[in-house]
């Protein structure tokens, strides 16, 4: 009597899974007429299953080109974002030892909105130099915050493309292809240095956050003077970027982890 139940094929869904594999694999927006060649479909087909990919918000078409690329929402299914109140809770008592075993100001951010948002704040007496607080001011590509949520997060590196990166100070990157070289050791190391690329004399580093999934949800730091943070290579001081991992581990830990489920 369930005979008729059994799964079948569904062709037009079964196109769209393919169009989407396509578009996640390029790192470039991509034409209509390849796209229609990839998948065997005549353009016509092609063209609508776009615009029903765009509908729903899995497909991005370039303003520019006209050409199509897969959206952030894509990378984000099955793992809805963390609350902030939440990670705070979580994060806090973790943030605060951070800065009294570093002496340092430490921080706890993440991205919404296209923007670095502070979800937790301290600043501990005897910290040197001013915070480099959360907000509209906080670049994503100049701060080690911005740099780690750049570096996990498709919907960050998004709101960098197409746009002139600034150069805050002499030491700030505004090439692409050098930051994308950066982003790409701060995924493979685990964590994110800026040497007075936001402020002179300035410096931070940051580890990443993540929760039961393993996804980056969120970032914590350190900031304070150049001095203070860095060797006089102006490489991060091993002890102080120790804390800063341990930190990121420990509060990842408390969203849940690496725990057996």
């Amino acid at each position: 009597m369930y005979a008729e139940l059994m799964p079948v094929a569904v062709q037009s869904v079964e196109r769209a899974a393919t169009i989407l594999r396509l578009l996640a694999a390029e790192p470039e927006p991509v034409a209509l007429s390849r796209i229609a060649d990839a998948v065997g479909l005549a353009k016509g087909t092609t063209h609508g299953l776009l615009q029903t990919l765009l509908a729903v918000g899995f497909v991005e078409q370039d303003p520019n080109s006209a050409r199509y690329r897969i959206a952030p929402a894509v990378f984000r299914l099955g793992a809805a974002r963390i609350d902030l109140n939440l990670l705070r809770s979580r994060a806090i008592n973790w943030t605060d030892a951070l800065a009294a075993r570093s002496g340092e100001t430490t921080q706890v951010a993440a991205f919404r909105d296209g923007r670095v948002v502070t979800v937790h704040h301290l600043v501990p007496p005897n910290a040197s130099g001013k915070a480099l607080d959360g907000g509209p001011e906080t670049p994503l590509h100049a701060s080690a915050l911005g740099k780690i949520l750049l570096a996990h997060d498709v919907g960050a590196y998004r709101t960098i493309e197409g746009i002139t990166l600034d150069p805050l100070t002499f030491h700030t990157i505004t090439d692409k292809v050098r930051l994308d070289r950066e982003l790409a050791r701060v995924r493979d190391e685990g964590w994110a240095a800026e040497v007075e690329e936001h402020e002179p004399e300035m410096a931070a580093i940051a580890a990443p956050i993540r929760d039961h999934c393993g996804s980056v949800v969120a970032a914590v730091g350190v900031a304070g003077h150049r001095d203070r943070i860095c060797d006089t290579r102006g490489r991060p001081r091993q002890a102080l970027l120790t804390l800063v991992v341990r930190a990121g581990r420990s509060i990842s830990r408390e969203l849940g982890h690496g725990r057996r489920q």
